[in-house]
This record gives structure tokens, sequence and C-alpha cells, in this order.
């Protein structure tokens, strides 16, 4: 019985790792590469192009 309840929670252990790394992973980082680029252009918007 023991060896059961183990396996199903490494199995469940398992999935949540790959749900994190193949779906999550990805879209928080293309959040965040978005989220930085809109900012950057908001901020160009109000306060003119970068000068050299």
């Amino acid at each position: 019985m023991q060896d059961q309840a183990q396996t199903g929670g490494q199995r469940g252990e398992f999935f949540g790792f790959l749900f994190l790394t193949v779906v999550l992973a990805p879209i928080i980082s293309i959040a965040v590469v978005g989220g930085y680029g809109f900012l950057t252009w908001m901020y160009q918007v109000f306060v003119g192009p970068p000068t050299i």
C-alpha cells in the first residue's frame, strides 16, 4: 500500500515539474520580455526617442 501512495506522489510531482518547465516557464519568460518591451515603448512615447 505504501509503495502505491509513494509512486502516485512521485508521478504527480513529475507531472507538476513537466507542467512548470514546459508550460509555465515559457509563458512567464515571454510575459516578462514582452512587458519590458512594452514599458520601454511607452517610456519612449512620453519622453521621446533616445538621443546620441
